[in-house]
């Protein structure tokens, strides 16, 4: 099992857009080969930071994840109209 820790600062007034899409990409992950779980997390102290938690079966099966062409289209989505800056990704066995 490996647990994924997924870092996004979003542009002011786009919390909203990112949650939306977090369920859209939550349910495309709940079809994926060797996802687990992941839960969505706002930080408290800061409104336009969030963290993701995923696990999955092992570290190939999210860098199948992240090599979708799915997964591609929201991210340059993100890029173009969301995300403040580039997100990233901390990796726990």
């Amino acid at each position: 099992m490996i647990t994924v820790g997924m870092n996004y600062h979003v542009l002011p007034d786009k919390g909203s857009a990112f949650e939306a899409m977090f369920n859209k990409v939550l349910e495309v992950m709940g079809s994926m080969s060797g996802h687990a779980h992941s839960s969505l997390y706002k930080d408290v102290n800061n409104a336009n930071s969030y963290l993701i938690i995923s696990k999955w079966d092992d570290r190939s099966a999210f860098d199948s994840f992240i090599g979708s062409q799915q997964f591609r289209q929201v991210a340059d989505w993100g890029k173009e109209q969301i995300l403040a800056g580039r997100p990233s990704h901390d990796y726990y066995e």
